[in-house]
């Protein structure tokens, strides 16, 4: 492959995107006269290494990071937004803590933002699985280990870290909440479980989600939009059996059957013994750190293209890009270098030789819905909020990219 004609024309391709995004970080939702909502997903990275952690940080106002995700998120005005790596704790203490003393908080000459609603529940992230999942070590119970997290259901050290939050200026129809968090990975028809890795008692057991699938209606006047949201597990951190990537697959896929109709969703259960997909019709709008980029990376099998190409998603235009994504992939060089995809659509600043910056985190409309406006916080060097986002070496809030797309309500 000839890396430095790929480079040329990723090169060529970004200065396009990029002439047409500086300056321009975001846009009033309001712009165009006509009901939108801006919907937006963020990897916040507000998860703690031990329980309780977070609830501390955010019980004072003067956490910098926490500042750092609250600015970013009120510079973008989203109408509806899913945080990704918000530890999960029982009772949403976590949540309100940042609602009121952080987000509800001007910072830095951005104004405050407000939403009344929002939902959170249990992820299968540290929940201890009670057999020895990866083969290694026996089953271990004892959180705050590697080893704990391995035979967790979901990757993490404790449970509820890197946990989920919905925050909504619209009303949430909590109690036609869809939660699939307990669905098993064997049940889903033509999986894609590697064959050979796991124990019979571990296949048994194992749920696909690694954190959880939430289907949250969302009321937007008369109208209701189901935000799809997710996190799937990185398609790394394991062996020649790529047992996480085909995880990654099926989570991903998940949600292209949950769109599908009749014939693809049949087979899905939810949290409450609820049967079936999405009503055919329903609009949507799916979100989410998906750790698949449809070009570059580790993924199985270009698993995110499951829903980039659905016949029930409406893509904009283009994709939300970002100015600051082409300066790094360009400053930062390794990697990058050798990536098909645009720098512009990146959406993670991994600032390494493997895998590079990646277009990782999506916001995907369903049909119904018209695409408007949309973009990937990523400021260049020269932009006074560049302090946000850092160099990939320095990490002032994140490692990803707050990611928008405006939709008008048809």
């Amino acid at each position: 492959m000839n890396h430095h004609r790929l480079f040329s024309r990723r090169t060529a391709l970004a200065s396009l995107a990029g002439a047409a995004l500086a300056g321009a970080t975001a846009v009033p939702a309001s712009a165009s006269g006509r009901r939108t909502v801006r919907f937006a997903t963020f990897n916040a990275s507000l998860n703690r290494g031990t329980q309780g952690a977070l609830v501390t940080d955010l019980s004072t106002p003067d956490n910098a990071q926490a500042q750092n995700v609250a600015e970013t998120v009120q510079r973008v005005d989203p109408d509806v937004v899913l945080i990704n790596e918000f530890d999960y704790v029982e009772g949403g203490a976590a949540a309100r803590l940042f609602l009121d003393n952080y987000l509800a908080v001007g910072h830095n000459g951005a104004k405050p933002i407000r939403f009344p609603y929002h939902f959170t529940g249990p992820v299968n992230t540290g929940v201890a699985s009670g057999v020895d999942l990866d083969g290694k070590n026996g089953a271990v119970t004892t959180p705050g280990s590697d080893a704990y997290g391995q035979d967790a259901f979901g990757y993490g050290w404790f449970p509820g870290q890197y946990g989920m939050l919905v925050l909504s200026k619209f009303p949430i129809d909590t109690r036609a909440v869809r939660t699939f968090q307990h669905f098993l990975w064997k049940d889903m028809p033509d999986h894609v479980i590697p064959e050979g890795y796991y124990s019979d008692e571990a296949r048994a057991i194992l749920r696909l989600s690694s954190k959880s699938h939430w289907d949250v209606p969302v009321r937007i006047g008369h109208d209701t939009v189901h935000f799809l949201v997710s996190h799937p597990t990185p398609p790394t951190f394991d062996g020649t059996e790529d047992r996480n990537g085909r995880r990654n697959h099926d989570e991903i896929r998940l949600w292209a059957d949950y769109i599908g109709g009749r014939r693809h969703s049949a087979y899905l259960y939810d949290d409450k013994g609820g049967r079936g997909g999405l009503r055919p019709g329903s609009r949507f709008v799916i979100a989410g750190d998906l750790n698949a980029d449809p070009y570059d990376g580790d993924s199985y099998d270009h698993a995110v293209r499951q829903l980039l190409d659905h016949p029930a998603i409406r893509l904009p235009h283009t994709p939300p890009a970002g100015a600051g994504g082409v300066e790094a992939a360009r400053l930062q060089g390794g990697a990058n270098a050798s990536h098909i995809g645009n720098p512009a659509y990146d959406t993670s600043d991994f600032n390494d030789t493997a895998p590079g910056n990646l277009r990782v985190d999506h916001v995907l409309p369903s049909k119904g819905l018209i695409p408007g406006a949309n973009g990937v916080f990523w400021p260049t060097s020269d932009d006074p909020l560049y302090r946000l986002v850092g160099n990939g070496t320095t990490v002032p809030t994140s490692d990803h990219r707050l990611v928008w797309q405006d939709v008008h309500m048809a």
